[in-house]
């Protein structure tokens, strides 16, 4: 059996995806903590990070890979050069997409970079979409790659801890329940729970430091994973103790919000809508009409540019399903039915959307991708036979053009 030091705090979370890659590897590893910034430790690892192992690389990435190629046809970089590079792109997506955008929310909630509610926002958003992509693909894989734990899944789930511990509440994590069962099934294999103990998930979201709270400790000797934050059973990954809650700055008004008053409200419909169960057309959509006020909302159908490609039906849903997610900055300002139509593949995905103001929201277009995956045509509420197929998009009228209907969802 081989023996490695690891130079780097058992607590931290990346010297923990060495510890657990090294427990499934039947490799021996002994932890040495280092003061990083050192004239010593500097001298092994010039870049002053961790985890450093010796004797084979001082690399943070390479580390854990060289440690599993320390067992011979280890599983964990998978059966073939092909499935290796999958695990190399899971681990990309996983530091790029998932680690960073949660460090990028979490860092100034606990007093280590300066907090922006507008990158905060952004970090959300990132997050939340790159979850989605993970969730839609969880829904039929159990591991990242192949039918067993890899390296991808194990930088993976210590990446997702982060956010479970300290910012992924329930009610955030509840959008994306493959993820939520893949993180739990992982983090209670025997090589998780022997390193990380018993896990708890977040109840709340760190309060952002006040102000005049005592600035974090700023000596710089302190080494980046004395700084991390710790789990709640009190082994891995990071501690610091937030500050005072600081009094929310004002955000940048929406442009929308500027608009002239509109006779249209939106919740009025949206409470119509929900609560129509019998006479749909003689009430819902009558309502509609009624309520709609051209000059302050505008209607758009969308189509779908690559129907061609929705050849499975439940990819196809959870396409529509991240899309709708994604759409959740539009919130108070958009109302919208999407229909999956077609009885056998490819299926094809169409919408109708009431928009706040005259055109498509700008926000929304530059903020949310799947919008540039639609055709947007203005609906002209003049054209009896446009008006015709707003009710039936509204009222998931079936056959639709034709079609069956695969399923139908609503935003609001």
């Amino acid at each position: 059996m081989a023996h490695l030091i690891l130079h780097g705090s058992g607590t931290n979370k990346n010297v923990l995806k060495g510890r657990i890659t090294a427990e499934y590897s039947g490799v021996a590893i002994e932890v040495v903590q280092n003061a990083t910034q050192t004239p010593e430790f500097l001298k092994m690892n010039p870049i002053g990070k961790v985890p450093l192992c010796k004797p084979v690389c001082n690399l943070l990435f390479s580390a854990f890979t060289s440690v599993a190629r320390l067992k011979e046809g280890n599983p964990l970089l998978g059966s073939s050069l092909i499935e290796y590079g999958h695990i190399e792109q899971w681990i990309d997506f996983s530091s790029l997409e998932i680690d960073a955008n949660i460090y990028r929310w979490l860092y100034p909630r606990f007093g280590h970079a300066p907090y922006i509610p507008l990158v905060e926002e952004a970090s959300i958003a990132a997050l939340k979409r790159a979850l989605t992509a993970l969730n839609s693909y969880l829904a039929s894989n159990t591991y990242l790659v192949g039918h067993g734990v890899t390296l991808a899944d194990i930088i993976m789930t210590c990446n997702l801890a982060m956010g479970f511990l300290y910012l992924m509440t329930k009610s955030f994590t509840s959008e994306f329940p493959h993820v939520e069962r893949y993180y739990w099934t992982m983090v209670n294999q025997p090589a998780f729970f022997k390193l990380l103990g018993e896990v708890k998930q977040a109840e709340s979201v760190p309060p952002v430091p006040s102000a005049k709270s005592p600035a974090p400790t700023n000596e710089a000797t302190k080494s980046k994973e004395e700084s991390e934050p710790k789990t709640q059973s009190g082994k891995p990954i990071a501690e610091e103790t937030p500050g005072e809650d600081e009094a929310p700055k004002p955000k940048a008004k929406n442009p929308l919000d500027l608009l002239s008053p509109s006779k249209m409200i939106l919740d009025e419909w949206e409470r119509l809508y929900s609560n129509t169960k019998t006479n749909f057309r003689e009430v819902a959509i009558k309502g509609f009409w009624d309520l709609y006020d051209p000059e302050g909302y505008s209607l758009w159908f969308c189509e779908n540019k690559y129907n061609e490609e929705n050849t499975v039906s439940f990819v196809t849903l959870n396409k529509v399903g991240g899309f709708l997610q994604r759409m959740d900055l539009a919130r108070k300002y958009a109302f919208g039915k999407m229909l999956i139509i077609g009885s056998e593949a490819p299926f094809k995905v169409k919408g109708l959307w009431l928009f706040r103001g005259p055109e498509i929201p700008q926000f929304i277009m530059d903020e949310c991708y799947d919008m540039e995956l639609y055709e947007w045509t203005k609906v002209d509420i003049a054209d009896e036979n446009q008006k015709e197929r707003v009710n039936q998009m509204i009222e998931d009228q079936e056959p639709f053009e034709g079609e069956a209907l695969l399923d139908a969802k609503c935003f609001k």
